[in-house]
């Protein structure tokens, strides 16, 4: 590695502190160099080094705690611990719970700077400005070298206002780029929006997007402000654009031109300053040539492109990914988790992984859900595995879906009558306004969306509000 490469060393011990440090200093590291893990964590708040070594047994916190605190503050920050007792089955649990490297003193030196080596090869670079500068993409948890690549492209196209279409698969994290992307640029005060341009109907997507005027239709009894006015001077995501019906986007493009919405039904323009950042999973190209997208909308959108990777492309996430989201769900799930056995986690980093970090994440959170051990066993991976994408709600939540799923499945079959729908449920109306009311539901914007109860074969099925 270059002489830039940064290691913080922590040990109580001041001789082999001293000898360490002479040691990686003339392999050609920069070595900072503490004797407990309160003083690495106040070395971290100041400079940010790309690898941390640690011996287990520190005063106090020792290395094992140091460690998990570096992982909630840091989860892409190698860490490698280095011990006199060591054990199997502590160097299994550390493996398990994400530690890069466990060495058991007396080691061979070549072997510590072979570690040390692999460890920073799969860090890459990181900025020395301090732990504020990597505060913008915290949720983006990686260390491979096409994230790295990513992620420094995107931290460029942030200071502009340059328009961001980012392309990739279903679950690469489209969205969680977007709100980096915010955070990392001039409007990161500003409101960050984000609307499904896929999932909502075509009348109430215009209404969201562009607001309404008192009157503009049925059941439009107050002013509406869209979304655009509600991200005024911030980022507005668009996500799944590919998505967007051919007649908004011709309203899409005039807004672009004019920075300005005209509410529905309002006769006056209201000026919007909005940074667009756009999403989607389409290939815009062939929508372009078989006319469902509009190449005018298309340039205005993608000043800039940014593709995600799939999962399946960064493997070497994948562990630090797991471990990552089994300790934020273990407090959900009341469980706890150290990590991973073994041969659990070869099980993650050799899955498909169809459903990219999204199902990844849903794998971890019903693991978590059903495990009985602090280390989640290779038998409820291969169970979570070959339920790909299943996503774990509590009941209260998936009654809460159904419901309005349920709602708009009605309202579109009865092209927004409420009586008809209301009859349908086996509801009387004043209960039926209630369950509208509940789930923010217009029954004016469903006119037009279906073609009445006879075209039920057609149109019952699709609501699309509940798809991921």
């Amino acid at each position: 590695m270059s002489a830039k490469s940064r290691i913080l060393l922590v040990d109580d011990d001041p001789d082999l502190l001293r000898l360490l440090s002479m040691r990686l200093a003339a392999a050609g590291y920069q070595v900072s160099a503490v004797a407990s893990a309160e003083a690495a964590l106040s070395q971290l708040a100041v400079e940010r080094p790309q690898l941390v070594l640690s011996d287990v047994r520190l005063p106090g916190r020792d290395g094992m705690a140091l460690f998990d605190e570096i992982r909630t503050r840091h989860p892409s920050l190698p860490v490698i611990l280095l011990t006199a007792h060591g054990t199997i089955p502590d160097a299994v649990e550390a493996t398990a719970r994400g530690v890069f490297g466990y060495l058991t003193k007396p080691y061979e030196p070549r072997e510590l700077l072979d570690k040390i080596e692999q460890a920073l090869s799969v860090a890459g670079p990181v900025a020395s400005a301090g732990p504020a500068d990597e505060a913008w993409r915290s949720e983006l948890i990686s260390r491979s070298s096409r994230m790295v690549e990513l992620l420094a492209e995107a931290r460029l196209v942030a200071a502009s206002d340059a328009s961001v279409l980012l392309r990739g698969d279903s679950g690469t994290g489209k969205e969680v780029l977007a709100r980096a992307i915010h955070r990392a640029s001039p409007r990161a005060r500003k409101p960050f929006v984000a609307v499904n341009c896929g999932a909502i109907p075509e009348a109430l997507l215009e209404s969201e997007l562009f607001g309404h005027v008192k009157g503009a239709f049925t059941d439009a009894v107050s002013n509406h402000k869209g979304l655009f006015q509600a991200a005024d001077g911030g980022t507005l995501l668009l996500d799944e654009i590919g998505d967007m019906p051919p007649a908004l986007q011709v309203k899409l493009l005039r807004v672009l031109q004019e920075r300005a919405v005209r509410p529905l039904g309002s006769s006056q323009s209201i000026p919007v300053d909005v940074r667009i950042i756009s999403a989607t999973h389409r290939d815009l190209d062939a929508a372009m040539a078989s006319g469902q997208f509009r190449e005018d909308l298309y340039w205005r959108l993608n000043v800039v492109t940014l593709s995600l990777p799939t999962l399946a492309q960064r493997r070497e996430d994948i562990p630090l990914l797991a471990n990552h989201f089994l300790h934020k769900l273990a407090a959900k799930y009341q469980r706890r988790l150290s990590g991973f056995a073994p041969e659990a986690m070869k099980a993650l980093t050799t899955a498909a992984w169809p459903g990219n970090v999204r199902q990844l994440f849903n794998v971890v959170e019903q693991v978590c859900a059903l495990s009985t051990t602090p280390l989640v066993p290779l038998a409820l991976v291969q169970r979570a595995l070959r339920v790909p994408g299943v996503e774990v709600l509590t009941y209260a939540e998936a009654k809460e879906r159904f419901e309005r799923e349920y709602l708009v499945g009605l309202l579109k079959l009865t092209d927004g009558n409420v009586a008809d729908a209301a009859r349908l449920a086996g509801r009387n109306r004043t209960e039926f306004y209630r369950l509208l009311q509940k789930n923010e539901l217009t029954p004016g914007l469903f006119k037009g969306e279906g073609g009445g109860v006879g075209d039920s074969k057609q149109t019952g099925s699709e609501d699309g509000l509940g798809g991921g």
